[in-house]
């Protein structure tokens, strides 16, 4: 995985507002060079007893962009005002509470951006956009941070931070369903990437009913027979299965399984093109394709399809639906569409600039009526999906002013009505999910999912639908607060969790798929090239239904062995799936059917 962690940027890398006001700023030598003044007072604090405190500094004149680069630098003259804030509350205030920061500043021409840091000086929160304020939150717990402000555009401006302990919404009621219940199952060790699983995808054929999974440069097949036992199998795309391209090198791997047509995809990054191919028999051979449109991006690649939209161009062939290929570049991410069933694609269409979202975004997914959404972790203050009604020939970023930036990719989920589900962790940490009857443009019912199970972080969101009114969402969450990301002090136990809704979104019943095997213990680092050994999950995790719709999650097990019998964390990457086994599909239609097979395969019970 060492060419994964290289591409993979530390986090928000190009998240900016004003990239062009930045970069010609640093370029132009006539701007002063004078010191800004210190911020004022140097330190302070907020308890739970004196809640509220504010700071400020400037002017600045010096932009400071390079974090633009991926990891900011501060140096002289002052490009950078750090501030020491110590937090102190009882044990247990985070439960309802959280330290929300706010920067602001007079000129809403000029940027200012927004880091905190933990007493390791490694980053626990960051708001880097175009948004005035920026804006943080974080678990209302005892510590102490150094807050950065960094003058990204100044223009001679000064800014006024504000620390404040506020009150978290009210919590929707819970669900009153019955939480289903997963049976989870691992590579064999005799599978090449068993144990170099990171950020795994996972599709379903569901004429076979097949599960196909992909991690690295290995595609492997995933049966289940009637007691719900799995066997799996290693059908990675090969030379000589037909594809030369497969299976030799990746810088990040994704496969999708088109529901309708059963056609599977493996694609494996290669700079600002990919080395993809399909299959139609699950692995058995495989079709080359041109693999991305061009001008592709160079990282965070991501395959899903759909109907096409109507009133368009459709397809060329006889392949029915729309096969799209999005990625990351320096300055936008893009969407290239394919209307021959995947051999080749049409030119990469921008969805959105860094004016308006930063550059990392989550996987493509495509409604019943040929809808595009593309989520974004990071436009402006809020998170959004970029949506495209015209098979990705213009996009429209819709931001749920309910959400603040996270640290993992969000999800998107559609069901069979057009209902959008968008599932993401939160900048407290805590996973949360909102939902869209109108394609985005405004969100209703969010809430934070795991908090009747104590869950206080949460990383890697992963969402499908089935019925309009029936989603699941899994992450993987743990009960300790604080910053999961400090490798020094962070002792949280991680496991999987699935919530899921009956009613629209609405409520949500919480369950924890692997409650006897944790998937991680200590920290999970997010911030890619700045991490130790605890990157071994990397950045995703993956999630999908079968005919039935039952929820199958993949995830990359961090903790096997002894590990997962007290031991210690041992950083592994364990292929491996989570299947229900109980309770009501995402198809109502199947419950009765499931209900009595789940029975069969646990004796009668």
């Amino acid at each position: 995985m060492a060419l994964l962690s290289v591409l993979r940027p530390h986090r928000r890398p190009w998240s900016r507002g004003r990239v062009a006001i930045g970069l010609l700023a640093l370029l132009a030598g006539a701007l002063p060079t004078v010191s800004a003044d210190a911020a004022t007072p140097t330190s302070g604090s907020v308890s739970d007893t004196a809640p509220t405190y504010t700071w400020s500094a400037g002017p600045f004149a010096v932009p400071n962009v390079t974090g633009t680069a991926g990891t900011v630098t501060c140096g002289s003259p002052q490009l950078c005002d750090d501030h020491a804030l110590n937090v102190s509350v009882p044990a247990g205030y985070d439960a309802g509470h959280s330290l929300r920061i706010d920067v602001k500043w007079p000129d809403s021409a000029a940027d200012f951006d927004l880091y905190v840091l933990g007493p390791d000086g490694r980053e626990v929160a960051a708001s880097a956009s175009s948004s005035d304020p920026e804006t943080v939150l974080l678990p209302a717990v005892s510590a102490s941070y150094t807050v950065r402000v960094v003058p990204f555009a100044p223009l001679g401006d000064s800014f006024t931070a504000d620390a404040r302990l506020v009150t978290n919404p009210a919590a929707p009621p819970p669900s009153t369903a019955t939480p289903p219940t997963y049976g989870n199952s691992s590579a064999p060790d005799s599978i090449k990437d068993a144990h170099n699983a990171g950020e795994p995808s996972i599709g379903v054929n569901r004429a076979s009913g097949a599960a196909m999974f992909q991690s690295y440069t290995s595609t492997l097949k995933v049966t289940y027979d009637s007691a719900g036992t799995a066997t799996w199998q290693d059908k990675s795309a090969t030379a000589a299965k037909g594809c030369p391209q497969g299976s030799t090198t990746s810088l990040d791997p994704i496969l999708f399984t088109d529901p309708d047509t059963h056609r599977t995809f493996e694609s494996q990054l290669a700079g600002k093109t990919a080395l993809t191919c399909y299959t139609d028999n699950d692995g058995e051979t495989w079709t080359p394709t041109g693999g991305s449109g061009i001008n592709s991006g160079v990282d965070h690649q991501t395959i899903g399809g759909g109907h096409f939209a109507p009133g368009g161009p459709g397809a060329v062939t006889s392949y029915p639906n729309a096969v799209y290929y999005c990625s990351q570049d320096i300055a936008d991410a893009s969407c290239a569409v394919s209307r021959d069933g995947g051999l080749t694609y049409g030119p990469a269409v921008p969805m959105y600039s860094l004016l308006d979202c930063g550059g990392l975004h989550g996987h493509v997914k495509v409604a019943p009526d040929g809808t595009v959404y593309v989520p974004n972790k990071g436009c402006g203050g809020n998170q959004a999906v970029a949506v495209s009604e015209d098979n990705g020939l213009t996009w429209n970023v819709r931001p749920n002013p309910s959400s603040t930036p996270g640290d993992s990719d969000p999800s998107v989920g559609v069901g069979a009505g057009g209902t959008v589900y968008m599932g993401y962790q939160n900048s407290d940490g805590t996973a949360r999910i909102a939902v869209s009857h109108d394609k985005g443009k405004t969100w209703l019912y969010d809430q934070n999912v795991g908090a009747g199970l104590g869950i206080k972080n949460s990383v890697f969101p992963a969402v499908t639908a089935g019925d309009d009114n029936r989603a699941a969402f899994a992450f993987l969450g743990t009960t300790t607060g604080g910053n999961y990301q400090d490798s020094a002090t962070f002792k949280g136990v991680w496991h999987l969790y699935v919530a899921t809704t009956y009613d629209g979104g609405q409520s949500w019943v919480t369950a924890d798929a692997t409650p006897t095997d944790p998937v991680q213990k200590g920290s999970i680092c997010t911030g890619g090239t700045t991490c130790g050994n605890d990157r071994n999950l990397l950045d995703f995790n993956d999630i999908t239904l079968d005919a039935q719709g039952r929820v199958l999650a993949a995830y990359a097990d961090g903790c096997t062995g002894t590990c997962a019998t007290g031991g210690a964390q041992n950083f592994d990457a364990l292929a491996s799936i989570a299947r229900q086994s109980s309770g009501s599909t995402l198809y109502g239609a199947f419950d009765a059917v499931a209900g009595a097979k789940y029975k069969k395969s646990r004796g009668g019970q």
